[in-house]
C-alpha cells in the first residue's frame, strides 16, 4: 500500500471539505425550495396567485441583476439570446410557478411538494423523445412506472370518476411537474450564458411577460395585504428564489446534474416539516403512500443507488 505523504493528506481533507459543502449546499436548497410552498401558501392569504408570482419573480429579478453587475458581467444584448430567454422564463417560471400558485388554493403546501418531486420522472420521459442520447433504459422505465402508481395512489379513485377544484389543482401540480421537466431540455440552449445572467435574464423575462396578463386577470395593485403576506412575498423572492437560483447553479458546474437529482428527494421532507410545523397541515396516509413509490421511482431513475448494491453483490 502506497503510503499518505503530507500533500495527499492535504488533498485527501480538501476533498472532504468540498463533498461537505456539498451537501451543506444541497441541503440548504432543499430547505429554500421547500419553503417555497411555505412561503406560497402564506402568501396567497392575501394575494392572488399570479400577483404572488408577479412578486416573486419582480423581486428576484432585480436581485439578480445586482449580483450581475457587481460580478463584472451584463445582461444579453442580442434578440436571439433574449428570445431563449423568454422561452426558458415560460416553461421554468411562468407556466410552473402560476400553476404551483394557482394548485395551492386547494392543495396543502406539503402535498404540492410531492407532487413537484415527479419532476425527473417526466424529465426522462421527455428526454427519451426530445433528445438523441438520453434514452429510456429498463431501470429508468421502472422508475416511471413507480412514479405513475404513486400519482395514482396521491390522486385517489375520485379524481378519475369525477372533476373537482381539488382534482384540478392536482392536475395543475402535475402539469407544473412537466413544465419544468421541458425546461430541463429547453435550458441547454442556453449553456453558452454565464449562469448568473442566464437567471438574471430569465426572470426578467417572466417580469416583462407577466405584467401586462397579471394586471389585467388580477388587478394587484387592488390588494391590500398585511406584513405577514409580504413578508412570505419577500422570502420567495429573495430566499426560494434568487439565492436557490446562485445556489442551484454553483452545484450544477461543480456536482453535476446527477448529483443535483438528490435534492428532489429532500425537498418535500423540508416543505412537509415546515407545514406541519407552522401551517398545522396534515397529511392523509396516501400522501405518504404516494411519495414512498415516487421515490422508489426516482431512485431507480437516477440509478446509483440499484448499482451500489449490485457491485456490493459482485464483491
Amino acid at each position: 500500500m502506497r503510503q499518505i505523504g503530507a500533500h495527499d493528506a492535504k488533498i485527501i481533507v480538501t476533498d472532504v471539505a468540498m463533498t461537505l459543502q456539498a451537501w451543506v449546499l444541497l441541503a440548504a436548497l432543499s430547505v429554500l425550495w421547500g419553503g417555497s410552498f411555505f412561503f406560497v401558501e402564506v402568501a396567497l392569504a392575501g394575494l392572488g396567485p399570479l400577483t404572488v408570482v408577479l412578486g416573486r419573480v419582480g423581486i428576484a429579478a432585480v436581485m439578480l441583476i445586482a449580483v450581475v453587475h457587481t460580478l463584472g458581467l451584463r445582461l444579453p444584448s442580442s434578440a436571439r439570446d433574449w428570445r431563449l430567454l423568454a422561452g426558458m422564463a415560460v416553461l421554468n417560471n411562468l407556466l410552473p410557478f402560476s400553476l404551483i400558485a394557482y394548485g395551492q388554493l386547494r392543495v396543502e403546501s406539503g402535498l404540492a411538494s410531492i407532487y413537484n418531486a415527479t419532476t425527473p420522472l417526466f424529465t426522462v420521459v421527455l428526454a427519451h423523445f426530445f433528445t438523441r442520447t438520453e434514452k429510456l433504459t429498463p431501470l429508468k422505465a421502472l422508475g416511471v412506472a413507480f412514479g405513475i402508481a404513486g400519482v395514482a395512489v396521491l390522486m385517489g379513485p375520485d379524481a378519475v370518476t369525477q372533476v373537482d377544484p381539488v382534482s384540478l389543482a392536482q392536475i395543475a401540480m402535475l402539469s407544473a411537474a412537466v413544465s419544468y421537466a421541458a425546461a430541463g431540455i429547453y435550458g441547454r440552449r442556453l449553456s453558452h450564458l454565464p449562469s448568473p445572467v442566464a437567471a438574471a435574464g430569465m426572470l426578467t423575462a417572466s417580469t416583462v411577460l407577466l405584467l401586462p396578463v397579471a394586471f389585467t386577470v388580477e388587478t394587484p395593485l387592488a390588494y391590500s395585504p398585511d406584513w405577514t403576506v409580504l413578508a412570505a412575498v419577500a422570502g420567495l423572492a429573495l430566499l426560494s428564489t434568487a439565492v436557490a437560483y446562485l445556489i442551484y447553479f454553483r452545484l450544477l458546474a461543480t456536482v453535476g446534474a446527477t448529483n443535483l437529482l438528490l435534492v428532489t428527494f429532500l425537498i418535500p421532507l423540508s416543505a412537509i416539516f415546515l407545514g406541519a410545523a407552522f401551517l398545522h397541515e396534515k397529511l392523509a396516509w396516501n400522501a405518504f403512500a404516494g411519495m414512498a413509490l415516487i421515490f422508489a421511482g426516482l431512485a431507480s431513475v437516477d440509478g446509483r443507488l440499484f448499482g451500489a448494491t449490485a457491485h456490493r453483490r459482485r464483491n
